[in-house]
């Protein structure tokens, strides 16, 4: 949520600006700002889209400078306004800060603020930031920000200028994303690589509580106590045509049609003569044999990742599962076996309440395996070991093909954990690693079918509800298509357990409300299909979505996509396409924002 660029150089620095900002707006944003300083800082805000950015400054063309911040806001404290949107300054407008984030402890330093003599124009937790730097500052700009950092309780990256030391950009981060890219006569900063690949691809990944200090030639960084300290250089591999829309409508139709090659790009590396090789975990064979509990724990799509992983793991071995949703997980106290191992799973590596219930377990001494996809994000470099699900850019905020590779990565763990303690012999194990070689191409097909989705979608855009049932695998997989559809669509959508439809849920079925049943899993297939027509029985109008087997559901169904049959621990991962594609079709059937959603944002680094 929220973004940050900010740029220190030879070349005008607010067209820059605004080209990084349109980066990030798929992070989800409501006011844009910008601060440029020429002999003195000139800011320029608007509400709402950064097109309004665009047109009060001529697409950057009449604010001249070569040193900046921008910001795309996301409001948390007040609402959407141009006095509330970033970045905010002191009185004397002589120092400019940009914030993502949230300052948890901020009533109490306004108010401390206040009985100096500062005044607020705003009602924001960042204006007290600029209020504060300009109380503390000496002439030292580096001083007066750990003062600042000693005082702060909360998230945030911040990005900041002083009129006083002119050709000078300072950031410094703690729990929020931040990224510093360097050039030859140019050095950026950026709350997400995006917004500045066009310009480098070499970046320093900010560690909490370090400041940057930033020239047109040089880069500095000190610990919270002011000293100098040594980065190291990184350089990102994926260009930006990775994140361009190369034809399609939208981000979310892209990388739909990506997941094909995202989980041949999971998956192939991973397999070299026919076994599964997970060297990069170095999670070493003994290790794995002594655990005696998993704990996976994510939020919204990677939690369902991690139900899914649940039913396949425990199928699989003989290790129990739990799985938690880490804004519940971290408020909680839980009694962890020694002998267990953690997997935290996001796209972003920076999601807050997922890297608080990393740093909780680490602290019990529990290893922790990370499914990310995010190279050097925050829960990539504090976890014991990582996971990278090679994924590419995700852009859209509905997560499409970042969700996929999280589950195949969980596939590979389960196969590679139920071989490594003998619970599958030779001939199970390469068999599985067949069967999930198999899933791509399956996906393809699935794909190529996408017309009678589409039509069916349109004629549901006007629906007020709509629920999702399943068991087992089923199960979590609508949930995930419970969420795609209320997440772009606005569409008021639940998920439930099919078993648990009469003990309560199946009194909200109306004639005409859509039902959509997810039924893969042989061995429950019959159990599902007596809940779809319990539904059926009361007026419901009923989707399936089931494998080329079950023709016979035709006979009780009102509309069927049909997916390969594959492998039911793996079915999950072509189950989901057909959901993904109707709630991609019934938001665009309504005219809504698909790859920015009201409300939303990519990446939740904040509580």
């Amino acid at each position: 949520m929220c973004g940050i660029v900010g740029f220190v150089g030879k070349q005008q620095t607010a067209p820059i600006l605004l080209d990084g900002l349109s980066k990030l707006e798929y992070r989800g944003y409501d006011s844009a700002g910008i601060a440029v300083f020429n002999d003195k800082i000139e800011i320029v805000k608007t509400k709402g889209k950064l097109q309004g950015l665009r047109d009060l400054t001529a697409d950057g063309t009449n604010i001249s400078g070569s040193l900046g911040i921008g910001h795309t806001r996301w409001a948390t404290h007040g609402e959407p306004t141009v006095t509330n949107a970033h970045p905010h300054t002191n009185k004397e407008v002589n120092i400019a800060v940009v914030h993502n984030g949230i300052i948890e402890n901020y009533q109490i330093l306004r108010e401390k603020m206040i009985g100096r003599g500062y005044e607020f124009v705003s009602e924001t937790d960042t204006e007290v930031i600029a209020h504060m730097l300009d109380y503390y500052y000496e002439g030292d700009p580096i001083k007066a920000i750990i003062k600042i950092m000693h005082r702060v309780k909360g998230s945030y990256a911040f990005g900041i200028i002083f009129e006083s030391h002119p050709g000078e950009l300072y950031a410094v981060r703690k729990d929020s994303p931040l990224v510093v890219g360097t050039s030859e006569d140019a050095n950026y900063i950026a709350s997400d690589a995006p917004a500045i690949l066009k310009y480098t691809r070499d970046v320093y990944f900010i560690n909490n509580f370090e400041i940057a200090k930033l020239t047109e030639k040089c880069c500095e960084f000190f610990n919270e106590d002011g000293e100098l300290i040594e980065k190291e250089l990184s350089r990102i591999e994926w260009d930006m045509e990775a994140a361009e829309k190369g034809g399609y409508e939208h981000f979310m139709l892209k990388e739909i049609y990506e997941q094909p090659k995202v989980l041949s790009d999971t998956i192939s590396p991973r397999i070299v003569n026919g076994c599964i090789t997970l060297d990069e975990l170095e999670l070493g064979s003994d290790l794995l044999k002594k655990i005696n509990r998993l704990y996976i724990i994510g939020c919204g799509s990677a939690y369902h990742v991690g139900v899914a992983a649940k039913y396949m793991i425990e199928e699989l071995t003989d290790i129990p599962v739990e799985v938690d949703l880490a804004s519940e997980f971290r408020y909680r106290n839980p009694k962890m076996d020694k002998n267990s191992l953690a997997i935290i799973i996001s796209q972003s590596g920076e999601t807050a309440d997922s890297l608080a219930a990393l740093r909780d377990i680490k602290g019990r001494d529990i290893p922790v395996l990370a499914i990310v996809n995010v190279v050097g994000s925050s829960i990539a470099r504090e976890a014991t070991s990582v996971f990278y699900t090679w994924a590419g850019p995700e852009i859209s905020v509905a997560t499409t093909k970042a969700y996929s590779a999280q589950l195949v990565s969980c596939y590979l763990l389960g196969i590679q954990l139920a071989f490594v303690r003998g619970c599958i012999d030779i001939n199970e194990y390469q068999s599985l690693i067949v069967d999930l070689q198999k899933l791509p191409e399956a996906i393809k097909e699935i794909l190529g079918n996408k017309e009678r989705i589409q039509w069916f979608a349109s004629k549901y855009a006007a629906a007020k509800d709509m629920f999702f049932i399943g068991r087992g695998i089923d199960y979590a997989v609508s949930m995930e298509g419970s969420l795609k559809l209320k997440e772009i669509s606005y569409i008021h959508s639940e998920a439930y357990a099919a078993g648990e439809l009469k003990h309560g849920s199946i009194s909200l079925i109306e004639d005409g409300t859509l039902c959509v049943a997810v039924a893969t899993q042989p061995s429950i297939y019959d159990k599902t299909i007596s809940n779809v027509v319990e539904v059926k029985s009361r007026g419901g109008y009923i989707f399936v979505v089931t494998n080329k087997e079950h023709i016979d559901i035709e006979d009780t169904a009102d509309f069927v996509v049909y997916v390969p049959v594959c492998n039911p621990l793996f079915a999950a991962s072509l189950s989901v396409i057909p959901l993904q594609l109707f709630g991609y079709y019934v938001a665009v059937a309504k005219g809504c924002d698909v790859d920015k959603p009201r409300n939303l944002a990519k990446s939740v680094t904040v509580e």
